[in-house]
């Protein structure tokens, strides 16, 4: 197998550990493509290929994790990672309990360092010794990062599971309430301890800060409603995978948005994540 072949035998699970890092499609594709770029210049005697760039690709992340500690500090409300879609009719690639929302927000408590153990470890099955090996950390100092890091994300990974069907109807149900401004319908429609974030990066219109429980999120779209005749109404609507969650593209005049539906085990909505960031949206499928 030649340099270009074993790279893209690998490329996937390249893929899949670059998102977790760095919480966007389009930065895990550059990352990725920098590891390709230095694979490509390495010797043609590397023993194992797939731990080679597995070391790259995460020392790489690492790194633009650490650059970008200061942008993301300065960023404009809240943020929410790249939405990873998929079509609903397509079996799912990513496992939904690791590319959660809810999960990579946990991430984005850790340090880079942290992060890179726990996914390299937890995740995708490395032992301490190869992890120890990629991050170039002792063992002992891999058991002690990895321990800090579990503390930080257990308890975000669902627990339980719904059917799509049940998935969509509280999404569109939803949707057709909000677009109705329908405040009693909405109000039976969300948990209690409901949460809603809406990332628009200073770009767009979004709420400054994480909205939690459902009297907070219903004064939001009280608001909106009292604002906007129809303020959910979009030209287009299309039904995808978003992160593993049943979720909407809306495509309205000021231009897209994905919405994320995260139902709870009381059979009502207990997470809706909206991205109107333009420079996370680049990505959608036309």
């Amino acid at each position: 197998m030649n340099k270009t072949e074993s790279f893209q035998t690998h490329r996937p699970r390249l893929m899949r550990l670059a998102y977790r890092m760095l919480g966007s499609v389009a930065e895990a594709e550059d990352a990725v493509q920098d590891a390709w770029l230095r694979w490509s210049g390495a010797g043609d005697d590397v023993a194992d290929p797939e731990g080679w760039l597995v070391r790259a690709t995460s020392r790489l992340c690492i790194d633009r994790l650490r650059a970008a500690k200061v942008r993301r500090e300065a960023y404009r409300g809240p943020w929410l990672p790249e939405p990873l879609i998929e079509e609903l009719t397509d079996d799912p690639v990513e496992r939904a309990e690791d590319v959660s929302i809810a999960f990579l927000l946990a991430l984005e408590r850790l340090s880079p360092l942290e992060r890179a153990v726990f996914l390299l470890h937890d995740v995708f099955d490395e032992d301490y010794a190869s992890v120890a090996e990629t991050l170039g950390r002792s063992e002992a100092a891999v058991r002690q990062l990895a321990s800090r890091a579990r503390s930080h994300v257990k308890d975000t990974r669902p627990r339980f599971s719904v059917s799509q069907e049940e998935a969509s109807r509280l999404a569109m149900a939803f949707m057709a309430a909000a677009s109705k401004g329908d405040m009693a319908a909405l109000g039976e429609l969300l948990a209690e301890d409901a949460v809603m974030i809406t990332d628009g990066g200073g770009k767009r219109k979004a709420s400054l800060r994480p909205l939690i429980g459902r009297e907070d999120v219903l004064r939001l779209l009280q608001g909106l409603a009292w604002r906007e005749a129809e303020p959910y109404a979009a030209l287009e609507l299309k039904p995808v995978r978003i992160n593993g969650l049943f979720g909407v593209i809306l495509v309205r005049e000021d231009g897209p948005a994905t919405v994320a539906f995260e139902p709870g085990p009381d059979g009502k909505l207990k997470g809706i994540y909206m991205v109107r960031n333009p420079d996370k949206l680049g990505h959608l499928p036309a």
